[in-house]
């Protein structure tokens, strides 16, 4: 540690080979949390200085309206889309936990060096801007839970500012936990360790699964206490702050129009939705007369296809408030999502989520509930046939969603071509996985790597754990006939290549909450290990690896982590 407080944990060596899966062993045993952490990782000094080469800028100062009000005080604002805030910063000694090496240079440009900068840690905690930064915090509303919420905005997060990089992408960089804002409510503007661990991982877990998602640069952990009541039920404990630096090509929602129409500022609405669609929806003429309508039929499009990509990997997002869901239909605001692990369509990750109202089933509704609310925010500008237009897109969002759902899972079983019983094929699948409680990811992944002569035989081995618990249902050998049968009138096509497609499209790996709880418990101490031997994991969810497997990441979930709760506190 360096005499102004800061450590940096390097990612890019090497990580821990062995994770302890008991949970009594990885909560006491020292060969797991800190003999095999101290020989498998070092710490080293941040020992260089000087200006972080990233420029920032900002396309929407002078294109958006901003709040007259210059502080960080909280309030109730009105006529803009951004108020000016300073991120806090969060109190030495500060941790560089972990950094996103494909985010680092792919997106940004920065060569790995740059991470031995103390200005970096500076920079990507919110103790000091980058060039050309002017930090933002968004003004948007939402519903929530099904009601309309009011006055939301970033309560704990800054816009830093937009980068392009020289593949002429444009990423807009924003803090997560760096200090109050105008709306921060009755909140103290920080994140805690769990929740940033938890979204710094799966903003890059999901990237790698080819899902559309916001991506997170760094993770920044500190020593400052944030009291939180984690499953509100009176028990207020300290955490430790942290600071997520997490980018996006864009981070408006569709809160960020319903705010200003609940509140008749509509020629701000006008403003704001022709800036989106002329930075994020070229392909839609600025004049064109119907340019609302083809900005909400691509919305409408874009989130089916992205929600039944979610149930493609089994994934539920926890909280899908309007004020969660991207205008650019990627994921963004990871809180207390999941992976499903038994198939169960009422699976709820967030147990803050009573009525199982974002329940993994509900998803594609919820959906529609939220492009309803999109809609209604749109109808002011709208000429009456041009709400019937789209009144009509909004009806072919279910087709649009089941197509598409189809399509992710004909992939997953490999199959090539069409034919018309192949959602019953898919359906019967899935029944047969909700009565067994079959893995919902580790059965897809062991029908990748099962032969066929093994599945026409019935000669599955037990380590194939998630197909032998499907196995046990009655009738489970009806359903591997017709799968054979579907799979012997696909021509020209050989078991190895129905393998190497189906291997492609279903993980062997993804972030279960028990093995991200597993990471938070060791960074919640200051070993950053598992942090980064998901990491890397995570990287290549579709490639079996010899660390991975040690640490148990594709076996049955233990015991323990059936026990594990999430909840909206972060």
């Amino acid at each position: 540690m360096t005499k102004h407080g800061f450590t940096l944990f390097v990612l890019f060596s090497a990580v821990a080979s062995t994770t302890c899966r008991d949970e009594q062993d990885f909560c006491e045993s020292k060969s797991c949390n800190e003999r095999e952490f101290e020989q498998n990782h070092f710490y080293t000094n941040v020992k260089t200085y000087g200006e972080i080469p990233l420029t920032l800028s900002h396309k929407l100062i002078g294109a958006l309206p901003l709040d007259e009000v210059d502080d960080n005080f909280i309030r109730t604002v009105k006529g803009c889309v951004f108020s000016k805030c300073q991120p806090t910063p969060l109190k030495e000694p500060l941790t560089l936990a972990a950094v996103s090496q494909d985010v680092l240079g792919n997106i940004l440009d920065l060569n790995e060096s740059v991470i031995q900068n103390e200005e970096f840690v500076h920079c990507v905690s919110g103790g000091k801007l980058f060039p050309g930064s002017i930090p933002l915090a968004h003004r948007y509303g939402g519903h929530q839970f099904g009601y309309w919420a009011g006055q939301l905005g970033d309560g704990r997060a800054h816009f830093l500012g937009e980068y392009t990089n020289r593949k002429g992408e444009r990423w807009e960089l924003q803090l997560k936990g760096s200090g109050k804002t105008p709306y921060s409510r009755s909140g103290d503007g920080r994140a805690v360790i769990r929740s940033s661990v938890r979204e710094f991982l799966c903003s890059e877990a999901m990237h790698f699964l080819g899902v559309p998602t916001s991506r997170a640069l760094s993770l920044v952990v500190s020593e400052e206490p944030v009291w939180r009541d984690q499953f509100y039920n009176g028990n207020v404990t300290k955490e430790r702050g942290a600071v997520v630096l997490r980018l996006a090509k864009s981070w408006f929602r569709i809160g960020s129009l319903e705010i200003l129409t609940r509140t008749g500022e509509l020629d701000v609405l006008r403003t704001l939705l022709d800036f989106i669609i002329k930075e994020h929806f070229k392909s839609i003429a600025i004049n064109d007369p119907d340019k609302y309508v083809g900005f909400f039929s691509r919305v409408v499009n874009e989130t089916a296809h992205l929600i039944a990509h979610w149930m493609s990997v089994g994934f539920a997002h926890g909280v899908c408030n309007t004020d969660n869901f991207s205008l650019l239909s990627i994921t963004i605001d990871y809180g207390p999502f999941g992976f499903m692990e038994a198939y169960d369509p009422n699976f709820v990750p967030n147990t803050s989520d009573d009525e199982g109202r974002y329940s993994i089933g509900a998803q594609a509704n919820v959906g529609l509930f939220n492009l309803q609310k999109l809609l209604e925010a749109l109808k002011a500008l709208l000429t009456s046939d041009q709400l019937s237009q789209c009144q009509q897109i909004l009806r072919e969002y279910s087709q649009i969603y089941h197509q598409r759902f189809h399509e992710l899972f004909k992939a997953k079983l490999g199959f090539l071509g069409n034919e018309e019983k192949d959602s019953y094929v898919i359906a019967f699948l899935l029944k047969l996985m909700e009565d067994t409680g079959a893995d919902f990811t580790m059965t897809f992944r062991q029908l990748s790597e099962v032969s066929l002569s093994q599945l026409q035989t019935g000669s599955i081995p037990l380590s194939v754990w998630a197909l032998s618990d499907l196995s046990s249902h009655e009738y489970f050998r009806d359903w591997v006939q017709l799968y054979l049968q579907r799979l012997s009138r696909m021509k020209n096509d050989s078991d190895a290549a129905r393998q190497h497609r189906m291997r492609g499209v279903n993980p062997r790996y993804v972030l279960r909450n028990w093995m991200a709880e597993s990471a938070i418990r060791k960074a919640e101490k200051n070993d950053f290990s598992e942090v980064a031997l998901l990491q890397k994991t995570l990287t290549e969810p579709f490639v079996e690896q010899e660390e991975a497997e040690r640490a148990g990441y594709s076996s049955k979930p233990p015991s323990w982590a059936q026990q594990l709760r999430v909840s909206c506190s972060s």
